[in-house]
């Protein structure tokens, strides 16, 4: 295969590829009419999106822990002609998924497939009702992203390989987004080299698209660690030197230090070890932190700011103390050539149509949850422009490739509008026909836009211009992890290991049931009686 990315539009004319002739073979409405096909071979194929969504929902899986939903989804793209590497990044369960119909421009098509802890939920009931008591849940929804990537590549495949089209598909997936832990190493490893494009997807409430900087938070997420002496807690506590007594300083100094933290920054923790027993002085024991904020300079002094507590909190201690990095996230921008491109595509294949069971499930988990009582949308969002003025928020560490190569993120609406997000609640709608609607809907949106961008190469040659020109001016990536870094792979290995022989018993059997509420039992919708 070869890339675009390196190459000016000049040099495409001049140079007479065949890509730049095989392009130019196409009127606009010739174009027009291969993305109202590829359209209907996406709907036609909702059937099978329907079952790779509810497929990865009863799979559950945590990051760094998706072992069945990466088998399954590469199983289904390797059936259909996709090489595989497997292990990408020192991640066992990441993958890379190629084919190729020769030269062209190379797309990128990737989504999140990791859950939210505690958050399991039967779908389709409106209200809190968990599968296994404790266990996790796609309480974000990235049990659909992938499928809808993967219903968009076949349905495009299916094209290029009529017309003979040239270009590259890639799938990947953002494993263990919710730790913001895979995306810096895929970039430090330069897997997006030679990738023209990409397109990224993430479940939402609407269908939209978005360029420039974009609203939210950049993270770097830092694990620090004390290491003092044990002691009798009763006998001699003078013996000891307390590893816990350093976590709890340095979050005293850290709690103090966010009165003076800018409004746009944000910043949270979670103490990973606190010690062993009461009777034992703790020789061991750390605390997770995420700092956010909108730029990456700003990540950077509070990750300063914060190792700084930590080495005055050991040496009031007395306590050894030593951090890594477990994830990074840069500030989102997104590309407008592309972004405009999809939007013109979304405002052409439209919302779903929503039925009255649709609309009544989501009224009542918004009643459940205390929101606006406004069901599913009925109206698409406007292109979404650059913030005027940044606004803090959450993150995703699509904002590392983003940096890398051009892209944008497609919303597609497959969830339910005001809930409260990583939260059991988000889970209702994932594996039933809203989530399966919202995926075709998007994959429609998707499968046209990548023929726009294979079938007019003055797009690409356009996209790297934004990149290059506006975004990059005066801003240059730097990566906040090290080539010694390695992923923190046995994060949630313990609480899958928990989980899995309980979440095993509900894995959806599509060759018994048709969909996954079938197999559960679930009446759709099923609401509070009043």
């Amino acid at each position: 295969m070869k890339s675009l990315r390196h190459l000016s539009l000049a040099v495409l004319c001049t140079a007479g590829l065949a890509y730049q002739s095989q392009a130019q073979k196409y009127s606009e409405n010739q174009i027009e009419s291969l993305k109202t096909e590829v359209a209907q071979i996406v709907e036609a194929n909702h059937k099978m999106s329907q079952v790779m969504v509810d497929k990865i929902f009863s799979f559950a899986e945590l990051g760094f822990q998706e072992v069945e939903s990466s088998k399954y989804l590469t199983g289904i793209l390797a059936e259909n002609g996709f090489e595989i590497k497997t292990g990408i990044s020192g991640i066992p369960t990441a993958w890379w998924a190629t084919w190729s119909n020769g030269d062209g421009p190379v797309i990128a098509l990737g989504s999140d497939v990791d859950n939210i802890p505690k958050a399991s939920q039967y779908p389709g009931v409106a209200y809190h009702k968990p599968m296994v008591e404790g266990a996790p849940g796609h309480g974000e929804g990235h049990n659909a992203g992938i499928p809808l990537n993967i219903t968009a590549a076949l349905a495009v495949k299916q094209i290029m390989e009529r017309e003979n089209i040239g270009g590259t598909l890639i799938l990947w997936p953002g494993i263990a987004e919710e730790l913001v832990a895979a995306k810096a190493w895929y970039t430090r490893d330069g897997l997006f080299d030679e990738v023209d494009l990409c397109i990224f997807t993430h479940v939402s409430s609407n269908m939209g698209v978005s360029y420039g900087q974009a609203s939210g938070t950049g993270l770097i997420s830092v694990e620090y660690t004390f290491t003092g002496e044990a002691a009798h807690g009763a006998g001699a506590p003078w013996r000891g030197r307390s590893a816990a007594d350093a976590v709890e300083l340095m979050n005293i100094g850290w709690n103090y230090k966010r009165e003076h933290l800018h409004p746009l920054k944000r910043s949270h923790s979670v103490i990973t070890d606190g010690g062993d027993q009461p009777n034992v002085v703790p020789s061991k024991a750390s605390i997770w932190y995420y700092f956010r904020d909108v730029k990456y300079d700003g990540i950077m002094e509070m990750y300063e700011q914060a190792t700084n507590i930590a080495k005055g909190a050991a040496l009031m201690t007395e306590t050894d103390m030593e951090y890594k990095v477990l994830g990074t996230a840069w500030p989102r921008h997104f590309n407008k050539v592309i972004a405009e491109t999809m939007f013109a595509n979304i405002q052409t294949v439209g919302l779903p149509e929503w039925d009255e069971n649709d609309q009544t499930l989501a009224k009542a988990v918004q009643k459940e949850m205390g929101s606006k009582e406004e069901g599913m949308p009925t109206e698409l969002n406007e292109l979404g422009l650059p913030v005027e003025e940044p606004r803090s928020g959450g993150s995703d560490d699509i904002g590392d490739v983003s940096w890398v190569v051009p892209t944008v993120t497609l919303r597609f609406p497959s969830n339910i509008p005001g809930l409260p997000g990583h939260h059991w609640a988000n889970a209702i709608a994932m594996a039933t026909p809203i989530a399966h609607k919202g995926v075709t809907a998007g994959a429609k949106a998707e499968a046209m836009t990548i023929l726009d961008l294979l079938l007019k190469p003055e797009l690409v040659e356009q996209a790297w211009d934004y990149f290059n020109n506006v975004q990059t001016k005066e801003e240059t990536y730097k990566p906040m992890i090290t080539a010694e870094d390695a992923p923190p792979i046995y994060l949630n290995g313990d609480i899958m290991k928990q989980f899995r022989p309980e979440l095993e018993k509900f894995y959806y059997d599509e060759t018994k049931f048709d969909t996954y509420l079938e197999q559960l039992g679930v009446t759709y919708p099923t609401v509070k009686k009043d």
